[in-house]
Protein backbone atom coordinates (compact mmCIF):
# COMPACT_ATOMS: atom_id res chain seq x y z
CA UNK A 1 0.00 0.00 0.00
CA UNK A 2 1.36 3.39 -0.94
CA UNK A 3 0.70 6.38 1.27
CA UNK A 4 -0.48 9.73 -0.01
CA UNK A 5 1.78 12.69 0.68
CA UNK A 6 0.65 16.08 1.91
CA UNK A 7 2.47 19.35 1.39
CA UNK A 8 2.15 22.43 3.56
CA UNK A 9 1.54 25.55 1.50
CA UNK A 10 1.36 29.24 2.41
CA UNK A 11 -2.05 30.85 2.34
CA UNK A 12 -0.64 33.95 0.66
CA UNK A 13 0.48 32.12 -2.44
CA UNK A 14 0.95 28.77 -4.17
CA UNK A 15 4.52 28.11 -3.01
CA UNK A 16 4.98 24.68 -1.45
CA UNK A 17 7.28 23.84 1.42
CA UNK A 18 9.43 20.76 1.54
CA UNK A 19 7.88 19.41 4.76
CA UNK A 20 5.61 16.45 4.03
CA UNK A 21 3.11 14.52 6.13
CA UNK A 22 1.95 10.98 5.44
CA UNK A 23 -1.71 10.13 5.01
CA UNK A 24 -2.88 6.64 4.19
CA UNK A 25 -4.94 5.93 1.11
CA UNK A 26 -8.01 5.23 3.28
CA UNK A 27 -10.89 7.67 3.51
CA UNK A 28 -10.40 9.03 7.03
CA UNK A 29 -7.62 11.16 8.51
CA UNK A 30 -5.69 8.38 10.28
CA UNK A 31 -1.94 8.72 9.75
CA UNK A 32 -1.34 5.02 9.17
CA UNK A 33 2.36 4.24 8.73
CA UNK A 34 1.99 0.53 8.03
CA UNK A 35 -0.36 -2.31 8.73
CA UNK A 36 1.38 -5.50 9.76
CA UNK A 37 0.35 -6.46 13.28
CA UNK A 38 -0.05 -2.94 14.67
CA UNK A 39 -3.03 -1.91 16.84
CA UNK A 40 -5.65 0.17 15.03
CA UNK A 41 -4.10 -0.43 11.62
CA UNK A 42 -6.25 -1.67 8.76
CA UNK A 43 -4.80 -4.62 6.87
CA UNK A 44 -5.21 -4.86 3.08
CA UNK A 45 -7.67 -7.48 1.91
CA UNK A 46 -6.29 -10.87 0.98
CA UNK A 47 -7.04 -11.86 -2.58
CA UNK A 48 -9.97 -14.23 -2.93
CA UNK A 49 -10.05 -17.26 -5.18
CA UNK A 50 -12.44 -17.20 -8.13
CA UNK A 51 -13.23 -19.18 -11.25
CA UNK A 52 -11.42 -17.59 -14.19
CA UNK A 53 -13.69 -16.71 -17.07
CA UNK A 54 -10.86 -15.00 -18.97
CA UNK A 55 -7.07 -14.97 -19.01
CA UNK A 56 -4.41 -12.25 -19.31
CA UNK A 57 -1.63 -12.99 -21.78
CA UNK A 58 1.68 -11.10 -21.98
CA UNK A 59 2.37 -10.15 -25.61
CA UNK A 60 5.76 -8.62 -24.81
CA UNK A 61 7.73 -7.20 -21.88
CA UNK A 62 10.33 -4.40 -21.88
CA UNK A 63 12.47 -2.60 -19.29
CA UNK A 64 12.33 1.19 -18.84
CA UNK A 65 14.03 1.65 -15.45
CA UNK A 66 12.50 2.36 -12.05
CA UNK A 67 10.07 5.23 -11.59
CA UNK A 68 11.29 5.99 -8.07
CA UNK A 69 8.91 7.99 -5.89
CA UNK A 70 7.00 9.45 -8.81
CA UNK A 71 4.19 8.17 -11.04
CA UNK A 72 5.32 7.80 -14.65
CA UNK A 73 3.25 6.68 -17.62
CA UNK A 74 4.18 5.71 -21.18
CA UNK A 75 3.00 7.73 -24.18
CA UNK A 76 1.52 6.18 -27.32
CA UNK A 77 1.80 7.37 -30.91
CA UNK A 78 0.70 5.67 -34.12
CA UNK A 79 3.80 3.48 -34.36
CA UNK A 80 5.74 3.82 -31.14
CA UNK A 81 5.71 3.93 -27.34
CA UNK A 82 7.80 6.38 -25.34
CA UNK A 83 8.65 5.63 -21.73
CA UNK A 84 10.89 7.14 -19.07
CA UNK A 85 12.62 6.16 -15.86
CA UNK A 86 12.91 8.35 -12.80
CA UNK A 87 16.66 8.77 -13.25
CA UNK A 88 16.30 10.29 -16.72
CA UNK A 89 16.34 7.55 -19.36
CA UNK A 90 13.92 8.20 -22.23
CA UNK A 91 13.20 5.20 -24.45
CA UNK A 92 11.37 4.62 -27.73
CA UNK A 93 9.83 1.17 -28.14
CA UNK A 94 8.20 -0.48 -31.12
CA UNK A 95 4.49 -0.99 -30.45
CA UNK A 96 4.14 -4.40 -32.09
CA UNK A 97 7.18 -6.15 -30.60
CA UNK A 98 8.43 -4.20 -27.57
CA UNK A 99 11.82 -3.81 -29.24
CA UNK A 100 13.90 -0.86 -28.03
CA UNK A 101 14.54 1.54 -30.92
CA UNK A 102 16.56 4.16 -29.07
CA UNK A 103 17.38 5.30 -25.55
CA UNK A 104 18.76 8.68 -24.47
CA UNK A 105 19.91 10.06 -21.13
CA UNK A 106 18.11 13.40 -20.75
CA UNK A 107 20.15 14.57 -17.77
CA UNK A 108 17.35 15.33 -15.28
CA UNK A 109 15.34 13.41 -12.70
CA UNK A 110 12.02 12.78 -14.43
CA UNK A 111 8.95 13.48 -12.29
CA UNK A 112 6.26 14.01 -14.94
CA UNK A 113 5.61 12.24 -18.20
CA UNK A 114 5.64 10.97 -20.73
CA UNK A 115 3.53 13.09 -23.11
CA UNK A 116 3.56 12.84 -26.89
CA UNK A 117 1.88 14.45 -29.88
CA UNK A 118 2.42 16.79 -32.83
CA UNK A 119 5.87 15.25 -33.38
CA UNK A 120 7.05 15.93 -29.82
CA UNK A 121 7.94 13.69 -26.89
CA UNK A 122 7.63 15.56 -23.58
CA UNK A 123 8.92 15.04 -20.05
CA UNK A 124 9.05 17.19 -16.92
CA UNK A 125 11.61 17.28 -14.14
CA UNK A 126 11.73 17.71 -10.38
CA UNK A 127 13.33 21.16 -10.75
CA UNK A 128 10.70 22.48 -13.15
CA UNK A 129 12.50 21.58 -16.38
CA UNK A 130 10.37 20.73 -19.42
CA UNK A 131 12.13 18.94 -22.27
CA UNK A 132 10.76 18.35 -25.77
CA UNK A 133 12.34 15.74 -28.04
CA UNK A 134 11.50 14.78 -31.58
CA UNK A 135 10.50 11.23 -32.40
CA UNK A 136 14.10 10.33 -33.23
CA UNK A 137 15.34 11.26 -29.77
CA UNK A 138 16.86 14.66 -30.58
CA UNK A 139 16.28 17.55 -28.19
CA UNK A 140 14.05 20.21 -29.78
CA UNK A 141 13.90 22.64 -26.87
CA UNK A 142 14.14 23.00 -23.12
CA UNK A 143 12.00 25.27 -20.98
CA UNK A 144 11.35 25.85 -17.29
CA UNK A 145 8.22 26.25 -15.18
CA UNK A 146 7.78 27.48 -11.61
CA UNK A 147 8.21 24.19 -9.72
CA UNK A 148 8.45 20.42 -10.14
CA UNK A 149 6.35 18.81 -12.85
CA UNK A 150 4.30 15.98 -11.32
CA UNK A 151 1.94 15.12 -14.19
CA UNK A 152 2.08 14.39 -17.90
CA UNK A 153 2.75 17.43 -20.14
CA UNK A 154 0.05 17.63 -22.82
CA UNK A 155 0.21 19.07 -26.33
CA UNK A 156 -2.69 20.29 -28.48
CA UNK A 157 -3.20 23.00 -31.09
CA UNK A 158 0.48 23.97 -31.05
CA UNK A 159 0.53 24.49 -27.28
CA UNK A 160 2.32 22.36 -24.67
CA UNK A 161 0.40 22.56 -21.39
CA UNK A 162 2.42 21.88 -18.26
CA UNK A 163 1.11 21.72 -14.71
CA UNK A 164 3.60 22.31 -11.90
CA UNK A 165 3.44 21.17 -8.29
CA UNK A 166 2.54 24.65 -7.03
CA UNK A 167 -0.79 24.54 -8.88
CA UNK A 168 0.22 26.74 -11.80
CA UNK A 169 -0.50 25.74 -15.41
CA UNK A 170 1.71 27.09 -18.19
CA UNK A 171 1.02 27.12 -21.92
CA UNK A 172 4.26 26.82 -23.89
CA UNK A 173 4.78 27.28 -27.62
CA UNK A 174 5.20 23.80 -29.09
CA UNK A 175 7.70 25.16 -31.63
CA UNK A 176 10.25 26.63 -29.21
CA UNK A 177 9.07 26.20 -25.61
CA UNK A 178 8.51 29.90 -24.94
CA UNK A 179 5.70 30.68 -22.53
CA UNK A 180 2.45 31.82 -24.13
CA UNK A 181 0.25 32.06 -21.03
CA UNK A 182 0.09 31.24 -17.33
CA UNK A 183 -2.81 30.27 -15.09
CA UNK A 184 -2.35 30.50 -11.33
CA UNK A 185 -4.52 30.49 -8.25
CA UNK A 186 -4.07 30.55 -4.47
CA UNK A 187 -4.04 27.25 -2.61
CA UNK A 188 -5.24 26.16 0.86
CA UNK A 189 -2.79 25.86 3.74
CA UNK A 190 -2.66 22.07 3.42
CA UNK A 191 -2.86 20.27 0.09
CA UNK A 192 -2.28 16.74 -1.16
CA UNK A 193 0.89 16.42 -3.20
CA UNK A 194 -0.58 14.63 -6.17
CA UNK A 195 0.00 13.78 -9.82
CA UNK A 196 -3.23 15.44 -10.96
CA UNK A 197 -2.89 16.66 -14.51
CA UNK A 198 -5.27 17.84 -17.22
CA UNK A 199 -7.70 16.37 -19.70
CA UNK A 200 -8.00 18.01 -23.12
CA UNK A 201 -11.18 17.75 -25.17
CA UNK A 202 -11.92 19.78 -28.31
CA UNK A 203 -9.49 22.59 -27.53
CA UNK A 204 -10.51 22.86 -23.87
CA UNK A 205 -8.30 21.80 -20.94
CA UNK A 206 -10.08 20.59 -17.79
CA UNK A 207 -8.13 20.62 -14.52
CA UNK A 208 -9.01 19.94 -10.90
CA UNK A 209 -7.40 21.74 -7.98
CA UNK A 210 -6.98 21.83 -4.22
CA UNK A 211 -10.17 22.74 -2.39
CA UNK A 212 -12.29 20.78 -4.88
CA UNK A 213 -12.26 23.32 -7.72
CA UNK A 214 -12.72 22.30 -11.38
CA UNK A 215 -11.68 24.71 -14.14
CA UNK A 216 -12.19 24.69 -17.92
CA UNK A 217 -9.80 26.82 -19.96
CA UNK A 218 -8.95 27.38 -23.61
CA UNK A 219 -5.82 25.60 -24.76
CA UNK A 220 -4.85 28.44 -27.11
CA UNK A 221 -4.67 31.29 -24.59
CA UNK A 222 -5.42 29.90 -21.13
CA UNK A 223 -8.57 31.96 -20.73
CA UNK A 224 -11.04 30.51 -18.24
CA UNK A 225 -14.37 29.39 -19.71
CA UNK A 226 -15.91 28.38 -16.39
CA UNK A 227 -15.06 27.33 -12.84
CA UNK A 228 -17.06 25.30 -10.35
CA UNK A 229 -16.75 23.52 -6.98
CA UNK A 230 -16.83 19.74 -7.12
CA UNK A 231 -16.49 19.45 -3.35
CA UNK A 232 -16.54 21.77 -0.35
CA UNK A 233 -14.03 21.26 2.51
CA UNK A 234 -15.65 19.80 5.63
CA UNK A 235 -14.40 19.11 9.15
CA UNK A 236 -12.87 20.83 12.15
CA UNK A 237 -9.15 20.52 11.41
CA UNK A 238 -7.20 21.46 8.30
CA UNK A 239 -6.38 17.78 7.77
CA UNK A 240 -10.07 16.87 7.85
CA UNK A 241 -10.90 19.78 5.54
CA UNK A 242 -8.69 18.57 2.71
CA UNK A 243 -10.92 18.06 -0.31
CA UNK A 244 -8.52 18.13 -3.25
CA UNK A 245 -9.01 16.81 -6.78
CA UNK A 246 -5.93 14.61 -7.06
CA UNK A 247 -6.62 12.90 -10.40
CA UNK A 248 -7.36 13.93 -13.98
CA UNK A 249 -10.96 14.81 -14.84
CA UNK A 250 -12.65 12.65 -17.49
CA UNK A 251 -14.58 14.15 -20.38
CA UNK A 252 -16.46 13.45 -23.58
CA UNK A 253 -18.27 15.82 -25.97
CA UNK A 254 -21.15 16.31 -23.52
CA UNK A 255 -19.93 15.92 -19.95
CA UNK A 256 -16.89 16.40 -17.76
CA UNK A 257 -16.61 14.60 -14.43
CA UNK A 258 -14.17 14.92 -11.53
CA UNK A 259 -13.70 13.36 -8.11
CA UNK A 260 -12.15 14.75 -4.92
CA UNK A 261 -10.34 13.03 -2.08
CA UNK A 262 -12.45 13.28 1.09
CA UNK A 263 -15.14 14.82 -1.11
CA UNK A 264 -17.52 14.08 -3.94
CA UNK A 265 -17.74 12.86 -7.50
CA UNK A 266 -19.66 15.19 -9.80
CA UNK A 267 -20.46 15.64 -13.49
CA UNK A 268 -21.05 18.88 -15.38
CA UNK A 269 -22.12 20.10 -18.78
CA UNK A 270 -18.81 20.36 -20.64
CA UNK A 271 -19.68 23.55 -22.50
CA UNK A 272 -21.24 25.62 -19.72
CA UNK A 273 -20.10 23.99 -16.48
CA UNK A 274 -23.66 23.64 -15.20
CA UNK A 275 -24.02 20.82 -12.64
CA UNK A 276 -25.71 17.57 -13.64
CA UNK A 277 -25.32 15.44 -10.49
CA UNK A 278 -23.01 14.74 -7.56
CA UNK A 279 -22.43 12.02 -4.96
CA UNK A 280 -20.39 11.64 -1.79
CA UNK A 281 -17.62 9.31 -2.96
CA UNK A 282 -13.93 9.91 -2.15
CA UNK A 283 -11.02 8.95 -4.39
CA UNK A 284 -7.37 9.87 -4.74
CA UNK A 285 -6.85 7.63 -7.80
CA UNK A 286 -9.33 8.66 -10.49
CA UNK A 287 -11.83 7.38 -13.02
CA UNK A 288 -12.40 6.31 -16.58
CA UNK A 289 -15.37 7.17 -18.77
CA UNK A 290 -16.87 4.82 -21.35
CA UNK A 291 -20.01 5.87 -23.16
CA UNK A 292 -22.80 5.84 -20.52
CA UNK A 293 -20.66 4.63 -17.63
CA UNK A 294 -18.10 5.90 -15.12
CA UNK A 295 -15.69 3.44 -13.51
CA UNK A 296 -13.64 4.53 -10.49
CA UNK A 297 -11.44 3.28 -7.65
CA UNK A 298 -12.47 4.89 -4.38
CA UNK A 299 -10.27 5.81 -1.41
CA UNK A 300 -10.77 2.40 0.23
CA UNK A 301 -9.74 0.47 -2.89
CA UNK A 302 -13.25 -0.54 -3.99
CA UNK A 303 -14.01 -0.48 -7.72
CA UNK A 304 -17.37 1.14 -8.57
CA UNK A 305 -19.43 1.46 -11.75
CA UNK A 306 -21.78 4.47 -12.00
CA UNK A 307 -24.38 5.57 -14.52
CA UNK A 308 -22.91 8.68 -16.19
CA UNK A 309 -26.23 10.43 -16.61
CA UNK A 310 -27.53 10.01 -13.04
CA UNK A 311 -24.63 8.92 -10.83
CA UNK A 312 -26.49 5.84 -9.61
CA UNK A 313 -24.41 2.82 -8.63
CA UNK A 314 -24.53 -0.12 -11.04
CA UNK A 315 -22.17 -2.33 -9.04
CA UNK A 316 -19.40 -2.18 -6.44
CA UNK A 317 -16.55 -4.63 -5.85
CA UNK A 318 -15.15 -4.25 -2.30
CA UNK A 319 -12.75 -7.19 -2.44
CA UNK A 320 -9.67 -5.01 -3.13
CA UNK A 321 -10.06 -3.12 0.15
CA UNK A 322 -6.94 -1.10 1.06
CA UNK A 323 -4.88 -2.62 -1.75
CA UNK A 324 -4.05 0.85 -3.12
CA UNK A 325 -6.15 0.09 -6.18
CA UNK A 326 -5.11 2.22 -9.17
CA UNK A 327 -7.53 3.99 -11.49
CA UNK A 328 -9.41 1.56 -13.75
CA UNK A 329 -9.35 1.09 -17.50
CA UNK A 330 -11.84 -0.68 -19.74
CA UNK A 331 -11.10 -3.30 -22.37
CA UNK A 332 -13.99 -4.92 -24.18
CA UNK A 333 -16.17 -6.68 -21.62
CA UNK A 334 -13.76 -6.00 -18.77
CA UNK A 335 -12.70 -3.34 -16.26
CA UNK A 336 -9.00 -3.66 -15.42
CA UNK A 337 -7.24 -2.34 -12.29
CA UNK A 338 -3.81 -2.82 -10.73
CA UNK A 339 -2.75 -2.86 -7.08
CA UNK A 340 0.22 -2.27 -4.79
CA UNK A 341 1.52 -5.85 -5.08
CA UNK A 342 1.60 -5.76 -8.87
CA UNK A 343 -1.55 -7.78 -9.47
CA UNK A 344 -3.64 -6.82 -12.47
CA UNK A 345 -7.32 -7.67 -11.98
CA UNK A 346 -9.93 -8.14 -14.68
CA UNK A 347 -13.52 -7.48 -13.57
CA UNK A 348 -16.71 -8.05 -15.48
CA UNK A 349 -18.14 -4.77 -16.80
CA UNK A 350 -21.61 -6.22 -16.28
CA UNK A 351 -21.49 -6.94 -12.54
CA UNK A 352 -17.94 -6.31 -11.23
CA UNK A 353 -17.08 -9.92 -10.41
CA UNK A 354 -13.46 -11.08 -10.84
CA UNK A 355 -12.81 -12.75 -14.19
CA UNK A 356 -9.02 -12.74 -14.61
CA UNK A 357 -5.81 -11.99 -12.70
CA UNK A 358 -2.08 -11.83 -13.41
CA UNK A 359 0.96 -10.93 -11.27
CA UNK A 360 3.39 -8.40 -12.77
CA UNK A 361 6.75 -7.20 -11.44
CA UNK A 362 6.27 -4.05 -9.35
CA UNK A 363 3.39 -2.00 -7.99
CA UNK A 364 0.87 -0.68 -10.53
CA UNK A 365 0.17 2.97 -9.73
CA UNK A 366 -1.30 4.30 -12.98
CA UNK A 367 -4.31 3.16 -14.96
CA UNK A 368 -3.48 0.75 -17.79
CA UNK A 369 -3.70 2.25 -21.29
CA UNK A 370 -5.60 0.77 -24.20
CA UNK A 371 -3.34 -0.36 -27.06
CA UNK A 372 -3.99 -2.52 -30.11
CA UNK A 373 -6.94 -4.49 -28.67
CA UNK A 374 -5.03 -4.90 -25.45
CA UNK A 375 -3.42 -3.00 -22.60
CA UNK A 376 -0.13 -1.26 -21.85
CA UNK A 377 1.00 -1.25 -18.20
CA UNK A 378 4.06 0.37 -16.63
CA UNK A 379 4.99 -0.73 -13.11
CA UNK A 380 6.84 1.25 -10.47
CA UNK A 381 9.83 -1.04 -10.96
CA UNK A 382 10.06 0.12 -14.57
CA UNK A 383 8.67 -2.94 -16.32
CA UNK A 384 6.49 -2.26 -19.35
CA UNK A 385 3.95 -4.89 -20.40
CA UNK A 386 1.77 -5.29 -23.44
CA UNK A 387 -1.11 -7.60 -22.51
CA UNK A 388 -4.26 -9.01 -24.00
CA UNK A 389 -7.22 -10.60 -22.25
CA UNK A 390 -9.11 -13.52 -23.71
Amino acid sequence: MISMRLALGRRSGPAMLSGLLLLSGCAAVDTVQGWMGKPGVVEPAKLVDFTEAAKFEVRWHAELGESGATLLQPALTADAIYGASGDGALTRIERATGKQLWRVDIGIAVSGGVGAGEGLVLVGGDKGDVLAYDEEGKLRWKSKVSSEVLSVPRVAEGVVIVRSGDGRIAGLNAADGKRLWLYERSTPALVVRSHAGMTIQRGVAFAGFAGGKLVAMKVKDGSVLWETSVSQPRGNTELERISDITSDPVADDEQVCAIAFQGRVACYDAAQGSPLWNRDISSDKGMTLLRKFLYLSDATGSVIALDKTSGSTLWKNEQLFMRDTAAPQTLGEYVVVGDYEGYLHGLSREDGRFTARIKLDGAIQAAPQQMDDGLLVQTRDGDLYSLSIK
